[in-house]
Parts: C-alpha cells; structure tokens; sequence
C-alpha cells in the first residue's frame, strides 16, 4: 500500500511540472486586460524569456547548467534601470535565531513587544516553574517526607494561582490589543499593488500607474551570483515601492494556496485564490528585502522567492515611466475615440441669462434650440 501511494504521488509530480514551466513567461501571462512591463535589463529578458528550472538552481550541475543558458534573441527590450544590491544582514536571512531587523513601524512595534514583553514573561515563568519543580523534588522527596500532608486546600496559594495568571494576561493583552488596532487599521494608502501567487513565481500589477504587470520568477544560480544576490532568493523583476508611502498590498491567487511574506516588514499574507486579502506596509530606508512563500503550495514551493526594492519616490517615478505606466496626476494619453465636441474633453460654456441653449450634433452643427409644445404658436391657429 505504502509503495502504491508513493507511486501516485511521484505520477502527480511530474504531471504537474511540464504544465507548470511555460506557465511563468511574461508572454503567456494570464491576464489579459494588463499589460506586461518591458524587463528592466539583459538578465531579467533572459529569465522572462525562459525562467529557471530547478535543475538550474539546485543539484549538483546546477553551475553548469546555469552558465549554458544564452541570452533570449527575441522578446522585449530591457530598460537597464541599476538594481540595488542587497545589503548583508539587512532584509534577508544571515544565521541568527531571532528575528531579521525590522524596518516598518508595525514591525518595530511588534519586535519590541516580543523582545520586552514576551520573552521577559516566558522566561519568569519558565524560571518560576522550574525552581518550584526542583524544590519539590528536593523537598517532598520519600526519604524527606515520609509522611505526606493532609492538607486539602490553602486559601492562600489559591488567591495567589487565580491573579497572577490574570495579571500576566492583562500585561499581554494590553499591547497586544494596541498592535492588533495597527495592524489593521492603517492610514490611508499611497500606493496599492496587487500580488498574484502561481505555481511557482508571483505576478505584481500596479494598478494606480496605469495598470501595467510584472511576473517576477526565480533567478538562477549563476545569474544569482552575477546581480551579488542570495542563492534561493533573487529574482528577475523585483516589486518596486517608494520610500516613505504606505504600500496597500492585496493578495490573491490563481491556482492553490500561496503566503506572501517579507520578515523585515513583519509582512505575512495567505493567497487564497477567489479571495482578496489586504494588509500594508511602509519603508523609509531604501534597499533591497527578500521574502519566500511561506505556505506549501506544491512541488517547487522553495523555488518563488519574493523580492522588494524600495527606492526614492524621484527613482520610482523614473521605474514607472520606463514600465509604460504613469504615475497618479500625470495627463493621460488622449483616448482614440474622442471628438472635438465631447462634453467630457471639450465642455461647453453655459449659456446666458435669457437666451436658449443650442444643442450640438455629432457632425459639429447646432440643433434649433428646444421649445416647450404648450408654449409655441400654431400656424394653423388651433
């Protein structure tokens, strides 16, 4: 039996692999109504045009098998915008225990209840019990008490196991409380970005610069190497924010249950497709912070990393213009179908104190004005 499940399993992988290899090119995108970006520089067209595969991330040719990739001959140009390099320590994982620095004020907030209201209480009481622990090992041990006590209940001990239990929660609960209210309660955003889940790789539109997509897949490893970023974590298009805006995030997926989430923004949100989550953040330091799919989503989960770039508002405008969108405020292009006597682009004066309105046609010559029926004579004199 255990032979035959793992049978089915191994079919079931590697039924979903080919379909899920062409699915990550910005060409095949699933959205129709947005457009794709062109890719900001050399690697990330050679990525979009044909994304990494596990055997050229992990593996023992992995090198090899990364070094052999050409750059795609086709496909659309690259802007060759900078990319930030990852500064070491900051946004990304370095080998300690706790947790990475922390650069939202949510983040803040919650690193500091962690560090200064729960660990001190966890540690209280984890000393507490076990001192009690041990001496009463050492105090009621056999040879010590040979006779036990027969006392049934202290009115004392009681009092003192009721509060300080509920002393401790209300020290817990009370800030707690105060960063849930700011986890949820965020000040109105100044820049929404829609984050879609796939197997395996993220897709982020903008739609308040114009509605245009990134899909954003997994780098390989020597490409990893080449751009100075971590092995596992760097990308081909990164989510570009601006420094000092409140980011409203909305997550959803296409196909299975996927989790969006940044450590150093305290950021975790589930992907659940047919649903629209939300939550926010906002940086003030530029630079470059790596998130993961912290949900199993399928076989290749480790293989969609998440990266986000937070530069100057002056760096993001330029990024926006070099996608092809526009930022909030700036005129838009000048819609096809419009005429010169549309009410919306050309709006009409209004007319005068005692004169009648005259009504333009669509070929530009005015309508004789519109009189009421009761009040016009009849040349037949009825």
């Amino acid at each position: 039996m255990k032979t035959l499940l793992k049978i089915f399993a191994a079919a079931a992988a590697l039924a979903m692999l080919p379909a899920a290899a062409p699915a990550q090119s910005a060409a095949s995108a699933p959205a129709a109504a947005t457009k794709s970006a062109p890719p900001s520089d050399a690697i990330s067209a050679r990525s979009q045009a044909a994304p990494a595969q596990p055997e050229a991330i992990s593996g023992p040719n992995a090198g090899a098998a990364a070094a052999a990739t050409t750059p795609a001959a086709t496909g659309p140009a690259a802007t060759n915008l900078p990319h930030a390099s990852p500064t070491p320590g900051i946004g990304q994982p370095d080998g300690r225990i706790g947790f990475q620095d922390q650069f939202t004020p949510i983040g803040r907030e919650a690193l500091w209840f962690h560090n200064w209201i729960l660990m001190p209480i966890i540690t209280l009481v984890t000393l507490f019990v076990l001192l009690l622990m041990l001496y009463v090992i050492v105090r009621f041990r056999r040879s010590a008490n040979p006779v036990p006590s027969r006392t049934s209940h202290n009115t004392m001990i009681e009092i003192v196991w009721t509060l300080v239990p509920v002393l401790i929660l209300l020290a817990i609960a009370v800030p707690s409380i105060k960063l849930l209210s700011h986890q949820y309660s965020p000040p109105k955003a100044d820049l929404t970005v829609k984050v879609t889940g796939n197997q395996w790789y993220w897709t982020y539109s903008y739609p308040d610069n114009g509605g245009f997509e990134l899909v954003s897949n997994i780098l390989s490893e020597a490409d990893d190497k080449k751009r100075g970023e971590p092995r596992l974590l760097g990308v081909d298009e990164r989510m570009v924010v601006p420094a000092g805006a409140e980011v409203k995030v909305i997550v959803t997926a296409s196909d299975v249950i996927h989790s969006w989430g940044v450590p150093a923004f305290w950021v975790k949100m589930d992907a659940v497709p047919g649903r629209l989550n939300e939550t926010s953040f906002k940086v003030d330091r530029p630079g470059l912070y790596y998130g993961q799919c912290v949900e199993l989503c399928g076989a290749r989960h480790g293989f969609m990393p998440i990266a986000v770039e937070v530069v100057t508002p002056a760096q993001f405008a330029a990024w926006v213009k070099s996608k092809g969108g526009t930022m909030p405020g700036q005129a838009k292009p000048v819609n096809g179908d419009a005429t010169a006597t549309s009410p919306i682009t050309n709006p009409q004066p209004a007319p005068a104190a005692g004169s009648q309105a005259t009504e333009p046609t669509s070929a530009g010559t005015a309508k004789p004005p519109v009189t009421s029926q009761s009040q016009a004579t009849s040349s037949r004199g009825i």
